[in-house]
């Protein structure tokens, strides 16, 4: 074992100890932390505006400062990007990330000083507590490769700015960067399959042990492993045995990614977002991601169903409960304030908290009253997968299918794209209803008074989403497809 992978062991230790020390007492961790943030911006045009100064308690926040997405809050952030200083922390941005929006087209999401080690410190603390919990540490000498971003940065009126994928690289600890690939240079590129190939170039022959990114552009990074040597990944790279990833729920790309690796590795799932570092997974095995309490992060949760309700609770660590669905809130050392997220997670456990992520709160499906989520889709796909075992399914969504014809109910229509198409297309679909079925009552409730039929299962050919995505010059690095939608905006760009 290296001088790396021997030094990480007591420093693994050392982490584990200072988390279970806040994990014991979540409540005032959290707690103490909100007093710390406004009482820090107080003085900021945000502060003075919303009278943080005055802030003592999470019902306080709730009254003083609304629950706003980027869209709400933009005026604060264009003052921010603007240059201007002490708007909603104190000083500039160091960093901004900058990210897809919705309405207002691109987000630039505020880093700063005082910020930015929640995204290093989470991701690093990811891989210690690995070591913690496994004792293996020997990825550590190899060669470790990070699927991002650019890292290259533009100046925006004095603010350095690009993905935050891109900006993390620049954070890498130095007794990591000589282990590093890509090459900054290859890492560069902006076009996301030249950049593959050179990739390619860069890690054959090396020893990797240590592979990261988001699982479907992972994906493309094996298979033109596989195309070049003719052989799974095992047998390219026999060191590689850790996976770290983020972004989407893992279990759809589970097969195909492990079948093209040829052998288990194992696997580190993170909760990574420009707006901050939330969770990652604690303990091999367990889907559960640990919340980051104590990381320059308050956070809040509304009951999901609730959310568009003008008086959805807020509700704190302390109110959580296992087994249902909330939007996260977040108030960050970052300047955000009652910022909605956007995701939705489950708890799964409590003391400590731990996590998986459902969706998106705008991506449902309920053009029908269904109130469909990511999570609900994901697991009935991979139910259905396990009856049919030889199905391999490399990327999917699910949109409404409204029909014009009064004589011809409605249904939904999930576009997949198969690896190994099913021997059984109307068997496959038919158990994909009927898991989906046991999976939301709203859905069997519509499907069992003939408001909506059977769903219609649409086979798309190989690379349709990798096509897709190119077409809105959205290939690769950080970007992702959403897994289901109110309408037929995705759909229609898949089958075009």
């Amino acid at each position: 074992m290296g001088l790396k992978a021997t030094l990480s062991q007591p420093l693994a230790r050392y982490i584990a100890r200072r988390y279970q020390r806040w994990q014991h007492r979540p409540e005032t961790t959290q707690r103490e932390l909100l007093t710390r943030l406004t009482a820090t911006a107080a003085g900021t045009a945000f502060g003075r505006a919303h009278e943080l100064g005055s802030v003592r308690t999470p019902a306080d926040l709730a009254r003083q400062v609304p629950v706003r997405d980027y869209e709400a809050l933009k005026p604060w952030f264009d003052r921010t990007q603007a240059g201007e200083a002490d708007v909603l922390w104190p000083g500039r941005p160091l960093y901004l990330a900058k990210t897809s929006g919705t309405t207002s087209g691109a987000k630039y999401i505020p880093i700063t000083k005082d910020s930015i080690p929640n995204h290093i410190e989470g991701a690093r603390d990811a891989l210690l507590y690995y070591i913690y919990r496994t004792g293996r540490s020997r990825f550590l000498d190899g060669k470790l490769i990070f699927l991002s971003g650019s890292p290259a940065l533009e100046l925006h009126h004095g603010i350095r700015t690009g993905r935050l994928s891109g900006i993390a690289n620049h954070h890498v600890p130095a007794y990591l960067r000589r282990n590093q690939l890509p090459s900054y240079a290859t890492n560069v590129i902006e076009d996301w399959e030249t950049k593959l190939e050179r990739i390619v170039d860069e890690t054959l022959g090396q020893k990797m042990t240590l592979i990261s990114g988001i699982p479907p552009w992972v994906q493309m990074y094996f298979d033109r492993l596989t195309a070049r040597t003719g052989r799974p990944v095992k047998d390219i790279f026999p060191d590689f045995n850790l996976f770290v990833y983020g972004g989407v729920n893992f279990e759809p790309y589970r097969a195909k990614l492990f079948e093209s690796i040829g052998r288990p590795v194992d696997s580190i799932e993170l909760f990574p977002a420009s707006e901050g570092f939330l969770a990652f997974q604690d303990e091999p095995g367990n889907p559960g991601l640990l919340m980051l309490l104590n990381s320059g992060i308050f956070y809040e949760f509304i009951p999901a169903e609730r959310f568009f309700e003008p008086d959805a609770p807020r509700l704190t660590i302390a109110d959580v409960e296992l087994d249902r669905n909330y939007a996260v809130v977040l108030t960050s050392n970052a300047g955000l304030w009652g910022y909605s997220l956007g995701d939705t997670v489950r708890f799964v456990s409590l003391r400590p908290h731990r996590v998986v992520v459902t969706g998106r709160i705008k991506h449902f499906l309920s053009a029908f009253g269904e109130h469909v989520i990511g999570e609900e889709v994901e697991q009935a796909l991979r139910e259905t997968m396990a009856r049919f075992p030889e199905v391999e399914v490399v990327e999917f969504t699910v949109a409404p299918l409204v029909s014009d014809d009064p004589t011809t109910p409605s249904r939904h229509e999930w576009l997949v794209e198969f690896g190994r198409a099913p021997q059984d297309a109307a068997g496959f679909a038919a158990a994909l209803d009927a898991a989906l079925r046991r999976r939301n009552t709203y859905y069997d409730d519509l499907r069992r008074g003939n408001i909506l039929v059977p769903l219609q299962l649409t086979p798309l050919p190989a690379g349709a989403f990798q096509r897709y995505m190119k077409s809105l010059g959205r290939l690769g690095g950080q970007n992702k497809v959403p897994r289901l939608g109110n309408d037929r905006k995705v759909a229609e760009g898949l089958l075009k």
